[in-house]
């Protein structure tokens, strides 16, 4: 069909509101309606969803849309059919009868957009019906899960090029806010584009601060920043433990908070994310399993209560502050014991010499004394030859972790 720039600004308009695309939405749509595998690296809140959502209206067929994040599914799908948009979604939990029905709706042509879990792609039924489904192209989100050379690798990922196979006239368009040049070349392999074609946005995000306190007290500092802060928050700690804790630390010194993790409960995970996406909370502690997918413009505050286990998780986790564009700060407490702990855990997972490719460089941005946004942007192979000017080593003298 091609790239008919005004249609797609009609459908732009017409359904979302917007006057026109931004950033690199525009190179991305064009490439995808022309029928060329696509990679697209954006950050968190650089408006991905409108890179497949946009092209999918306009198309022929049903978009395929693969992504690991149930809630956001959920959520998406309700949103675009409050927009008059035929979206459905297939994840674990639905019954039988439940899935045939959505995918029989797609083999009528009843559906724009299909979501699904990767888990799901991989089984006889969805593969079968998918056979008679006209498939206008296939989005990947999270796109990085498919690289061992990431952070957050999943096997289930593996399926995808086997819908290649089933549909090898669908165009691939994989999206992901996080990858290094390895996971790059990684992903189009793995996802064996036709030829390499990348288009990516810068990954600097200049409303956002970037603060390390080394302490061996982070209660006290945690607890005496918030009591000195206002606006929504969270805190990402390493154990689920640790979420139950420092929650309840929180509330001992009035400070609204709850607790998440992926151990609880469907309904009371929901409940607790809707409090504090509603403001009726202003802490969420949480482990990683909280935040991709979460669509709340107005956090003013990321916490990372351990040092993370990368540099790609924590970009990932500090990208959920000031998508509204407003400032936002992240703050990270280090430890030596962090360090420890970090090792300890790489020795014994049994990819050690890749977790020590990746815990060595996020020591090394919370000791550094060089420009914290240049250390990211360099990392994810952005040069920058001035400093921010809005992180703790630009405005001030760092504090040197004396160990």
């Amino acid at each position: 069909m091609g790239y008919d720039e005004t249609l797609y600004l009609k459908i732009l308009r017409d359904t979302w509101g917007y006057s026109d695309f931004r950033g690199i939405q525009r190179d991305i749509i064009r490439s995808i309606a022309e029928g060329k595998d696509t990679l697209g690296l954006m950050p968190t809140g650089g408006g991905k969803s409108l890179t497949f959502q946009v092209p999918a209206l306009a198309m022929e067929g049903v978009c395929i849309v693969i992504t690991p994040l149930i809630a956001l599914m959920k959520d998406q799908v309700e949103n675009l059919r409050r927009r008059q948009v035929l979206a459905a979604a297939i994840y674990s939990g639905m019954s039988r009868q439940e899935i045939v029905k959505t995918l029989e709706n797609c083999v009528l042509g009843n559906t724009k957009i299909l979501y699904v879990s990767p888990e799901r792609i991989g089984s006889e039924l969805f593969q079968t019906k998918l056979a008679h489904i006209k498939v206008s192209f296939i989005t990947i989100d999270e796109a990085h899960c498919i690289s061992q050379w990431g952070y957050d690798f999943r096997p289930s990922y593996l399926h995808i090029a086997d819908i290649r196979r089933l549909k090898p006239d669908a165009p691939i368009l994989a999206l992901t806010a996080t990858a290094t040049k390895d996971v790059i070349d990684d992903i189009q392999e793995q996802l064996e584009f036709k030829e390499r074609n990348v288009f990516r946005m810068s990954f600097e995000r200049k409303n956002l601060a970037y603060v390390v306190r080394t302490s061996d007290n982070k209660q006290q500092q945690l607890v005496h920043i918030l009591n000195s802060i206002n606006g929504s928050a969270i805190v990402y700690v390493r154990s689920r433990k640790l979420t139950k804790e420092i929650c309840e630390l929180l509330l001992n010194n009035n400070i609204s908070a709850t607790f998440y993790h992926a151990g609880l409960e469907h309904s009371t995970k929901d409940e607790r994310q809707k409090k504090w996406h509603n403001d009726e909370v202003r802490v969420m502690v949480a482990t990683n399993a909280f935040g991709m997918g979460i669509d709340k413009p107005n956090i003013r505050w990321i916490f990372h209560y351990n040092l993370p286990k990368s540099i790609e998780s924590f970009y990932q986790e500090i990208g959920r502050a000031g998508r509204d564009g407003a400032p936002a700060d992240t703050f990270l407490f280090y430890s030596l014991a962090d360090i420890i702990q970090l090792r300890q855990f790489a020795n014994s997972s049994g990819q050690n010499d890749v977790n020590n490719l990746k815990l060595e460089r996020m020591q090394q941005y919370a000791e550094s004394s060089v420009c914290r946004r240049r250390i990211l942007l360099n990392y994810f192979g952005e040069e920058r030859d001035c400093d921010c000017g809005n992180c703790d080593v630009c405005q001030h003298p760092p504090r040197r972790f004396d160990g």
